[in-house]
């Protein structure tokens, strides 16, 4: 997969829930593939129905990686993951298979793509704890407006509700007296890249979403959180912030019931997918979208073969 211009990468983008992790074990098995994970989730061990991951027997079915990389207490900085991946990428390419990124973390797939120049800005933990206790003392958005002070630019590109990117931003402030949207250079890869998206109308994608939730919780989910709560992972932890963990949290302290958290796991990640469009825009030119709701495999594996035979 290596050629005279860079390193072939299938990219398998979309929503949560839409079916990318069925497409790339289609395609991996079909094209000799690895599927390196893209999810900013999925890279926590122990945590595995609640963030979708793929199932032993799937993992089984194709390599895959950047799965189980930390526990749910330790931090994989965006920097790292970039470290992580391109370093997948090659060691699969070098073996002459094809590598698929697969994800639906807007951020992982932009930071790797263009090449990202992430600040290496070791976490601070008492500043981290002072912000976190003003963003509850005083709103996500007087947080956001600090942000908006001393970098415009971040606070542009950052939802104020993402509070721990918001505190990420201001910790990279912090330490260097530099904004980080003024660190993050771009130095893409040499990398050949064909990215498909998948899509479907949102009112199905909802539906989509509905029953895996419901999936997820027969499977499990309540039994998973609270193994992880007897095993001392809180709730401040940002593992634990993931959609369906800290609903499930709540539930287990008693604060809401076991249906009031499944409906707040719903509504929520009916929110996340608003903001994965926002990273994966179906009038972005770069991406192939494919429709889901109709039969697409046949087509979008013709796409990947007439890409992998160009010269």
């Amino acid at each position: 997969m290596v050629a005279e211009t860079g390193i072939r990468l299938l990219v398998i983008v979309g929503p949560t829930a839409v079916g990318k992790t069925a497409l790339s074990l289609a395609l991996a098995r079909r094209l000799d593939g690895e599927i390196v994970s893209a999810d900013s989730r999925q890279i926590y061990r122990s945590m595995d129905i609640g963030t979708a991951k793929a199932t032993p027997a799937e993992q089984a079915a194709a390599p895959h990686h950047l799965i189980d990389v930390v526990a749910p207490d330790e931090e994989l900085t965006l920097s790292h993951y970039r470290r992580l991946a391109s370093d997948g990428i090659a060691d699969i390419a070098r073996r002459g298979r094809l590598p698929i990124l697969v994800g639906g973390t807007g951020l992982y797939v932009r930071a790797l793509l263009e090449g990202w120049s992430v600040p290496a800005v070791p976490p601070q933990p008492e500043l981290r704890r002072a912000l976190e206790q003003r963003a509850a003392r005083d709103g996500a958005d007087a947080l956001h407006r600090r942000l908006a002070e001393v970098d415009p630019e971040s606070a542009a590109r950052i939802d104020a509700r993402n509070v721990r990117r918001v505190i990420r931003a201001l910790e990279v402030y912090h330490a260097t007296g530099r904004p980080i949207s003024a660190l993050q250079d771009k130095a893409p890869p040499d990398y050949r890249v064909l990215t498909i998206g998948l899509t479907m109308p949102r009112p199905d994608l909802y539906r989509r979403i509905d029953e895996r939730v419901d999936r997820m919780v027969a499977a499990g989910l309540v039994e998973e959180v609270r193994a992880l709560m007897e095993r001392g992972y809180g709730i401040d932890l940002p593992a634990m912030s993931g959609l369906g963990y800290r609903q499930i949290v709540q539930h287990l302290r008693g604060e809401i019931s076991l249906d009031e958290a499944v409906a707040l796991i719903k509504r929520h990640t009916r929110r996340f997918v608003r903001q994965q469009y926002n990273w994966f825009r179906l009038s972005d030119p770069t991406i192939r979208w494919v429709d889901v709701s109709e039969p697409f495999l046949t087509r979008v594996e013709a796409w990947v073969r007439d890409w992998l035979a160009e010269r």
